[in-house]
């Protein structure tokens, strides 16, 4: 009986959870190290200094 809980579970709560922490942890990456290339090629332009 225990057996078929914790497959639910997994499938259920372990699963679902992993792959939006996974996803966010890459959006934080790829989003620091875009937000650094942005700078660099745009570096003077009037606009980088209305985002801060």
């Amino acid at each position: 009986m225990i057996g078929p809980v914790l497959v639910l579970v997994a499938i259920v709560i372990a699963i679902p959870v992993s792959v939006l922490m996974s996803g966010a942890v890459a959006s934080a990456i790829l989003g620091f190290f875009l937000r650094d290339d942005a700078e660099d090629r745009y570096q003077g332009s009037e606009l980088i200094d209305l985002n801060r």
